[in-house]
């Protein structure tokens, strides 16, 4: 009798689930396929939510049960919230970490920390936490004057795409059904000066294009699988890019296959109108960049999508597209089934600065510390023979600038705090100003400075920028380091030659004097939360640093072309600049020494469509344990078009104990051994004999060899 009420239990349920999924909606059963719920909710929906749902900032749909999931945020180094999350350091600083699997951590807690906020239903800067990121940004610092390098990874299009790839994967998440958030790679493309970028058209050739300016975004798509993507507000060879259908329909879609859903820059389609004037009419915009790829705007295309439908100037199938893209990234999140079925609903607010967190950004911090120059090896300092520490610069306090696009942490480590808790009450730190970031020269701060420098053991200065010099929508107009900040340097190094300079910066400063002058300098970048505590570590010796240039620094101007020359061969980055930087690109000394030998290809001969691993050995020969970055370089020795002298093909930071070595490979497939041809419009690898070379930097080169391609 019990097994068959069993089984009568058994029967009702099975009835009972079977009645409930032919009355519920397909766009609610998880059961069925990504596809057949987005057809079956646009089927639904009224012309005006198809509208409402193509605004970034929409409010849901309550008639249907669809909550604002869409919205979106920023999480550049750290979650943008109304209460404090982790504060990592800025990108450029993780670029200078030349760590792949470090960024992937990074963005993996950012993202926990993101999810956990729309979990709660945390409130953010702009609506409640969406599931939507406006990260990263994969630009390339081709003009060491642009405003926003602190945003970016690297001048360097493979560094800045093995860096979006690995970041774009720790947004996401690894979870075979459901994405963590979605990441929006930005700015597409050609996106690289301040200046008047609503209305400038950058005028760049294909081979430029194809080569310099998108490799790394081939990659976010194709490698990373970015679930969106940002159109920048310039135009390129006279299109703007929110309307760009080459660029955001032709290539996104057709050559890489892109899935996700393009959004503008805030305000892009309106810009058509107002700066662009690709139209006078905003209803024409709205259908134009429909038209041409672009799925998502802000109010501007809630309010006229049924304008331009109702008129007949957009079809409502090319609504219905856009609608599906956006959607289709909806459900991959989650955002339409139960909060049981998705492993990221169950993380809560127990992550946000979390100790695991805040340690991991300090350890980015350190690991981003990059020694410019050490005469006589000057550093590490001597802990036990310092009594007194003068710390001198607009960047020595909590003045030091952390970047933007961030939530604010619950605290901030100053260089000064750092090297007071890491000396104890036995050495006595003090610290002055001596002048302001961009403020002109105050004689007497200067002589405040100078005194406390003269009286001390050692002078730390800390100098460098902040938002009032280099920020989005403020190019820099020269390398100096601004304000009076030369002018102190120069008065503390007088008083006391035992100064080294910490330059706390986004981009390259031309500190030809410092270099000349001063024992040692280091650089920190925008360092994060935890930037004094890294600082005062590597200063004296508790930690090595291994941070590599991202770009190079150069001397000064000479050689340098104009902001508004795209056509990096005219002599821009390392690749094509033909004087001698102050500090080359990959640039990072270490207080060990490291050794290069036995280098060796898996094959001497390669085919076009072939690969060859290049290998190597690489000891610590110092007394410290210490970090090298091996980097592959690669150079066509015979081409019938201009080559780089070198390119970037592979790295690898490596970690070694004293006396320790390690046998590194690096893969080399031919296929990064092509250049663009603009007669065929593809990259083809010409058969000929390349330069395969292993260094240091991209200017201490430790071994070479040849490849032969067949």
């Amino acid at each position: 009798m019990r097994s068959i009420a069993i089984l009568c239990s058994v029967m009702l349920f099975l009835c009972t689930a079977s009645a409930q999924n032919a009355t519920r909606p397909a766009y609610l059963d998880p059961s069925k396929p990504v596809p057949v719920r987005v057809a079956d909710l646009i089927s639904r929906m009224t012309l005006e939510e198809k509208a409402q749902q193509l605004n970034h900032l929409n409010t849901g749909i309550p008639r249907l049960g669809i909550k604002a999931w869409g919205g979106w945020n920023q999480t550049l180094h750290g979650v943008w919230s109304k209460q404090p999350t982790t504060l990592f350091p800025a990108p450029i600083a993780m670029g200078a970490t030349w760590d792949t699997p470090l960024i992937q951590t990074i963005t993996g807690a950012m993202s926990d920390e993101a999810r956990a906020l729309y979990n709660i239903g945390a409130d953010g800067p702009r609506s409640k936490h969406g599931l939507i990121y406006r990260s990263p940004v994969i630009n390339v610092s081709r003009d060491p004057r642009w405003g926003r390098i602190q945003e970016v990874f690297s001048e360097d299009p493979f560094l800045t795409g093995r860096m979006g790839v690995a970041y774009i994967r720790g947004l996401q998440g690894d979870d075979p059904h459901y994405l963590k958030v979605a990441a929006t790679v930005k700015h597409f493309a050609v996106n690289n000066v301040e200046t008047n970028r609503q209305r400038l058209s950058a005028e760049v050739d294909e081979r430029n294009l194809m080569e310099y300016w998108l490799p790394q975004w081939k990659a976010a798509i194709t490698e990373g699988h970015a679930q969106s993507v940002m159109a920048s507000y310039n135009a390129i060879n006279g299109t703007p890019d929110a309307v760009n259908q080459y660029l955001l329909t032709d290539i996104l879609r057709g050559q890489w296959h892109f899935d996700g859903f393009v959004t503008d820059d805030l305000g892009g389609v309106n810009l058509l109108v107002t700066a662009h004037h690709v139209t006078e009419d905003p209803v024409e915009a709205t259908a134009r960049a429909i038209q041409a790829g672009c799925d998502s705007d802000d109010a501007q295309f809630e309010t006229n999508i049924p304008l331009a439908v109702k008129s007949g100037r957009l079809p409502i199938a090319d609504v219905d597209r856009a609608l599906a893209r956006v959607l289709t990234v909806g459900f991959r999140l989650g955002a339409f089934d139960p909060p049981a079925m998705n492993p990221y609903s169950k993380i809560t607010a127990s992550v946000i600065r979390s100790d695991q967190h805040l340690q991991l950004s300090l350890q980015t911090a350190l690991e981003s510390m990059t020694l410019l120059s050490n005469h006589d090896k000057f550093l590490p300092l001597k802990k036990e023979t310092l009594k007194s520490v003068a710390v001198i610069g607009p960047a020595g306090d909590t003045a030091y600038e952390t970047g933007n696009y961030y939530g604010k942490p619950t605290r901030k480590v100053s260089p000064f705090q750092g090297l007071k808790d890491a000396l104890g009450s036995g050495v006595d730190v003090k610290y002055e100003q001596g002048a302001g970031f961009v403020e002109p020269a105050d004689p007497a701060a200067i002589a405040r400075a100078v005194d406390l420098a003269r009286k001390s053991d050692v002078a730390i200065l800390f100098l460098g920028t902040n938002l009032k010099v280099e920020a989005e929508g403020r190019d820099r107009r020269d390398l100096n380091l601004p304000g009076a900040q030369k002018e102190l340097m120069e008065a503390v190094y007088a008083a006391n030659p035992k100064t080294v300079l910490v330059l706390m910066n986004a981009g390259p400063l031309a500190i030809t004097w410092a270099n000349d002058h001063l024992p040692a300098i280091l650089d920190a970048w925008y360092p994060g939360e935890s930037g004094g505590t890294a600082i005062a570590q590597v200063l004296l010796g508790d930690y090595n640093p291994g941070g590599h240039l991202p770009y190079t620094v150069y001397a000064n101007l000479d050689g340098v072309p104009p902001q508004n020359e795209y056509d990096v061969s005219k002599g821009y980055t390392y690749l094509y600049f033909k004087g001698i930087p102050l500090y080359a690109f990959g640039h990072g000394l270490s207080y060990t020494q490291f050794k290069f030998s036995n280098l060796k290809l898996s094959q001497a001969t390669v085919n076009t469509v072939g690969q060859v691993e290049v290998s190597f050995d690489l000891q610590n020969t110092g007394s410290r344990s210490g970090s090298e970055v091996a980097q592959l370089y690669v150079h066509q020795m015979k081409s019938n078009v201009v080559q780089p002298m070198k390119s970037l093909r592979g790295f690898e930071r490596v970690q070694l104990d004293p006396g320790e070595t390690k046998h590194i490979a690096i893969s080399l497939p031919s296929s990064r051994l092509s250049y663009y041809d603009v007669t065929t419009h593809k990259f083809i690898v010409v058969p000929g004999m390349f330069e395969v070379m292993i260094g240091a930097s991209s200017d201490d080169i430790r071994l070479r060899t040849q490849l032969k391609v067949d």
